[in-house]
């Protein structure tokens, strides 16, 4: 078993951690629950919940710790655990500069621990989904692939007065489909940034629309919180044709309803959820088609865990990924830096 404890209970823990790890009885023993106030979502008999940071450091049993606190805490959290002799898997954005994650990854290599980003959407339906039909090669040799995250929440970034980058658009949402790229394409020839603030200089991070270049192939990561029509979750472009999954995975749409995993067709897709792929047979034939979607499952996240924990499996989220990852955030909203000092120049 792989005894776990969760520093922070808000949503991040209740909603995208403990209906996962939770699931895995034979694996995962979550113990305790760090919160500063009385817990407000559904409490669990089995689980100890404390407002003591100590209970988590003092517990030998205790072989990781989780950080789901606000965004600018996760740096600090993640090393005050490492300096304690926990291992660690921390929430994305795993940091706020590169610097800050290199000095955690040389800490834990320091002491001989592990810690790893939480990086679920790699598990979500839609992205293994377009894995599933590129390497089925019907689409030929790739060219293009658009990858949208698109939201219609206009009092968030209306609501938000000043600029944060731990709270930034590019470092809350980013996060999710930089890693989705680095982790099936690898590390770009080159990036094309445009990260933007659409109500204004000194305002909220609300769009961004990063282009990953791979010789000939354009992989381009866009999202907006005025998107009051989403596009599509993935449109794949190759020479014999393309492929468009309109639809995101839908774990999310199930969780913020309460609808948890215990569900058999918890996250599932319906026939009207599948992609369509469209394309030009060997013999020159036109085919039109839907395609039943892969099943999301985050709870991959925490096996992938217990593998590197228990049995010396390699990390299903490389060091070196998290780092590029965070360069990568890094570089993007300087230009919302650089914009700020053309302003008041």
């Amino acid at each position: 078993m792989l005894t776990i404890a969760y520093l922070g209970n808000g949503k991040s823990t209740n909603r995208y951690h403990l209906p996962f790890s939770r699931r895995l009885p034979d694996k995962i023993n979550v113990k305790k629950i760090y919160s500063p106030s009385a817990p407000i979502w559904k409490t669990f008999d089995e689980i100890e919940y404390t407002d003591q940071l100590s209970d988590l450091w003092n517990d030998p049993e205790i072989q990781l710790v989780v950080i789901t606190t606000p965004s600018q805490f996760h740096a600090e959290y993640a090393k005050l655990a490492l300096e304690n002799g926990k291992n660690v898997l921390v929430e994305k954005p795993f940091a706020e500069t590169s610097k800050e994650a290199k000095e955690l990854f040389d800490l834990a290599a320091e002491k001989g621990l592990f810690i790893q980003c939480y990086q679920n959407r790699r598990f979500d339906s839609d992205f293994l989904t377009v894995q599933k039909v590129i390497e089925s090669g019907k689409l030929g040799d790739i060219l293009e692939v658009e990858m949208h995250y698109d939201y219609f929440r206009p009092e968030i970034p209306e609501g938000t007065k000043e600029f944060s980058v731990a709270n930034s658009y590019l470092y809350g949402h980013a996060c999710h489909t930089v890693d989705q790229v680095l982790s099936y394409f690898g590390e770009p020839d080159d990036i094309h940034y445009d990260v933007r603030q659409l109500l204004g200089t000194g305002r909220m991070n609300d769009y961004f629309d990063l282009d990953f270049y791979y010789g000939r192939m354009k992989v381009s990561i866009k999202s907006s919180y005025f998107r009051i029509k989403e596009r599509p979750s993935f449109v794949v472009y190759g020479k014999k044709g393309m492929f468009v999954k309109q639809t995101k995975d839908r774990q999310e749409e199930h969780l913020k309803m309460f609808y948890m995993p215990e569900n058999a067709d918890f996250g599932i897709d319906q026939p009207e959820h599948y992609g369509v792929l469209t394309y030009i047979d060997e013999e020159g034939t036109y085919h039109e088609e839907k395609v039943v979607s892969e099943v999301g499952d985050y709870r991959r996240v925490y096996e992938g865990i217990y593998e590197t924990l228990i049995n010396g499996a390699e990390k299903i989220v490389k060091d070196e990924e998290t780092l590029l990852q965070m360069k990568i955030l890094e570089t993007g909203i300087q230009q919302i830096e650089e914009a700020k000092t053309a302003f008041e120049n």
